[in-house]
């Protein structure tokens, strides 16, 4: 199975529960879009910086025949479906689990 394969498996239940998140969050105020996208940045960026370190100093390799062949540094893309996939898994959790409500409003 190649990174793809398995990335996309992955990034379509994460895709799933986002919707539902955006349904119900829809009632209740909206998801905060704006911080979604900005811990995405920060993700992205982070991925990039230590993946680079992590394959450059040999603690990880991919096999070539399982992977596209694009990169970002020595990291391939799919790498980053990872990052993709907490952005918008983590606040759709929050979202569909009930996650703290202030009480003040």
């Amino acid at each position: 199975m190649s990174y793809w394969a398995l990335n996309a498996i992955f990034l379509g239940i994460v895709a799933g529960m986002g919707c539902l998140a955006l349904i119900r969050s829809r009632r209740g105020g909206g998801m905060p879009i704006v911080a979604v996208i900005g811990a995405l940045g920060i993700l992205l960026l982070a991925t990039a910086i230590f993946d680079n370190v992590m394959i450059g100093v040999g603690l990880v390799d991919y096999d070539p025949s399982r992977i596209s062949g694009v990169y970002v540094g020595l990291a391939p893309i799919e790498d980053f479906a990872y990052p993709l996939a907490a952005a918008v898994l983590l606040p759709s959790l929050w979202i569909l689990l009930g996650g703290r409500r202030d009480d003040r409003r």
